[in-house]
C-alpha cells in the first residue's frame, strides 16, 4: 500500500529520538562532536533561516554525503562518524524526521530530530541567521 508523506514522516519520527529544540541547543553547546544537520534545499533556507552551526545537506543528497563507501568527493567528512552526535533540522520537522530514520538506517547511533525543525527552534526563542 502506498503511504503518504505524513504517513511516511508518523512512521520515521517513532523510530527516532525526538529532542527538543532547548535540548538540541544543549547538546551542540556540550559536544564539540555534535553535528546539526539542515536537510532543506539551500533555495528553502530563507526567510526563516538557518540555526548558526547548522550543516546543510539537502535530504535528496543525505545519503550520498554520510555513505562511507562512494568517492570522498560526494561525502561530507562530518557525516563520516558513525557514533558522532547528528540532530536533523529542516522547516517544520517533517524531513528532518525521515532525515533522522535514514541516518538510523544508514548506522549512526546518535541520531535525534529537533520537534518542530527549525521552525521550532525559532519559536523558542532561540537564534537563526540567514543563509
Amino acid at each position: 500500500m502506498a503511504k503518504t508523506f505524513r504517513q511516511m514522516v508518523a512512521e520515521a519520527r517513532s523510530e527516532v529520538t525526538v529532542i527538543s529544540p532547548q535540548d538540541a541547543q544543549q547538546k551542540m553547546q556540550s559536544d564539540s562532536n555534535a553535528v546539526l544537520v539542515d536537510v532543506r534545499e539551500p533555495s528553502d533556507l530563507n526567510p526563516l533561516g538557518i540555526i548558526p552551526g547548522a550543516l546543510n545537506v539537502p535530504l535528496g543528497v543525505l545519503p550520498l554525503r554520510a555513505d562511507q563507501e562512494l568517492p570522498e568527493r560526494l561525502r561530507e567528512m562530518k557525516l563520516q562518524n558513525r557514533d558522532a552526535q547528528v540532530i536533523t533540522t529542516c522547516g517544520g520537522g517533517g524531513q528532518a524526521a525521515l532525515a533522522a530514520k535514514l541516518l538510523k538506517d544508514m548506522g549512526f547511533n546518535k541520531v535525534a530530530m529537533i520537534d518542530g525543525g527549525t521552525t521550532g527552534w525559532k519559536d523558542a526563542g532561540l537564534p537563526v541567521q540567514q543563509a
